[in-house]
């Protein structure tokens, strides 16, 4: 059985890779690669309500993907940590490799 500190170390992880595990949030995110955004500019391109777009913010923020800054009556998000989008690509990388039956992606290589 694994040592409670390094539980706790994957339990971490999970809790970002479980953020990250929403449709909508990975287009939050994706967006946000392209600079800081205001919630209402996110919640026009979403086509959803605010409150739900605002909740998904707010998951992204507390796992530690974003960070958050209200000017005045607006709160404006952007990536706390922009190469979390390199998983983007190794989640392409696996996909390709699936249709090609290559190995598309090595980490630490």
């Amino acid at each position: 059985m694994p040592s409670t500190q390094l539980t706790d170390h994957y339990a971490s992880r999970v809790r970002i890779l479980k953020a990250l595990a929403h449709p909508t949030r990975l287009f939050l995110v994706e967006k946000l690669a392209d600079g800081e955004r205001c919630v209402c500019e996110l919640t026009e391109e979403i086509g959803d309500d605010i409150s739900t777009v605002s909740k998904h913010l707010a998951l992204l923020r507390d796992s530690g993907v974003l960070t958050s800054e209200r000017r005045g009556q607006q709160i404006f998000y952007r990536l706390r940590v922009p190469c979390v989008l390199e998983i983007f690509g190794c989640v392409e990388g696996v996909l390709a490799g699936r249709e090609t039956g290559a190995r598309s992606c090595r980490v630490g290589n």
